[in-house]
């Protein structure tokens, strides 16, 4: 399912952790392949991707996002 959405990237767990896209309702995306300029915490993006509903991870924060493009705001 293609979507587009705005929130704050954050990074999500123990460990190494995961970078997630949280969204000002408190919904948790986490993302997949994330870009190396996109891994930092980043107050305001705009992501447009697909939702990955065939994909488990372990962290388990939430639906996974294959990002397409994006926008810092």
């Amino acid at each position: 399912m293609d979507i587009t959405i705005t929130g704050k990237i954050e990074k999500k767990g123990f460990g190494f952790g995961v970078w997630a896209l949280v969204t000002p309702e408190g919904t948790t995306y986490e993302l997949k392949e994330i870009p190396e300029i996109l891994r930092q915490d980043i107050d305001r993006v705009k992501i447009k991707g697909k939702i990955r509903e065939d994909i488990l991870t372990i962290s388990m924060i939430g639906p996974v996002l294959e990002i397409e493009s994006f926008k810092i705001i």
